[in-house]
């Protein structure tokens, strides 16, 4: 595992620490995203994507190019880390496909290449970004965060109802004036049901932008962090459940 992951910095060998279950200082703030991680070192994979789930986001991993076109045919994702060398179905051209069939889902290219030219050749390809390995962990956060920015919709500075108020950025929900101690799934959830503005939104909508591919769409998974939320939120309640449609904040 040390070969592998020490391709990083320093910074992001502290990952393997972190997947592990040793504590961080710090944790960036941001929207809720999901995230489709596309690298072939398999170690390397998983241990960026328990980073990123650490930090709040959903993450599913393809380990091939292939692999990735198959979930972007049936995911949505806000953001694509996608490592340039794949085997088989090479980066190049799965960011071609994307550009051809304008995805919205925002491309932050890896590669251990260094030089100008190879980076504006990814750029020309249709990807947002572009990040050299070896790379900062941070780095790969705030850039992830930044094009998450510029593919979804633009949320306030807070999102409020009632006496009940969430600072996206800061992942603080108050309600009120009390800080509610709520977990990063709870978080994700609120942020969805506040930002809908009074929509109803289905379980399976919440259940694609906050949970990954592991999740069992058939599974009580969103029922049971709903009712853990409504607990933590108290009376009088404020999420509603519309027959057939899903749960709300506020609306009709």
């Amino acid at each position: 595992m040390t070969e592998n992951v020490t391709r990083l910095s320093p910074a992001a060998c502290d990952l393997g620490k972190q997947a592990a279950g040793v504590p961080r200082d710090t944790r960036s703030g941001g929207q809720a995203m999901r995230v489709l991680v596309t690298e072939d070192d398999e170690i390397l994979a998983s241990t960026v994507a328990a980073g990123l789930r650490r930090e709040g986001m959903a993450v599913d991993v393809a380990l091939d190019g292939a692999a990735a076109l198959e979930r972007l045919a049936v995911n949505r994702y806000d953001v694509l880390v996608l490592d340039r060398d794949l085997p088989g179905v090479h980066g190049d051209d799965v960011c071609r496909a994307l550009a051809a069939g304008r995805s919205e889902t925002r491309v932050l290219m890896l590669t251990a290449a260094r030089s100008v030219r190879e980076r504006v050749e990814g750029l020309g390809l249709g990807a947002d970004d572009y990040l050299p390995k070896p790379f900062d962990f941070a780095e790969l956060v705030a850039r992830i965060r930044a094009l998450g920015r510029r593919a979804a919709a633009p949320l306030p500075a807070s999102l409020e109802h009632g006496d009940l108020s969430l600072d996206p950025a800061r992942r603080v929900a108050v309600r009120a004036g009390r800080r509610l101690p709520l977990t990063t799934k709870e978080l994700a959830v609120l942020e969805c049901l506040l930002a809908a503005d009074g929509r109803p939104v289905p379980a399976e909508e919440l259940l694609e932008r906050v949970w990954d591919e592991a999740a069992d769409p058939f599974t009580s998974t969103v029922k049971t962090t709903i009712r853990r939320l409504r607990a933590k939120l108290g009376d009088p309640p404020v999420i509603q459940t519309v027959r057939e449609s899903g749960y709300r904040i506020g609306g009709p």
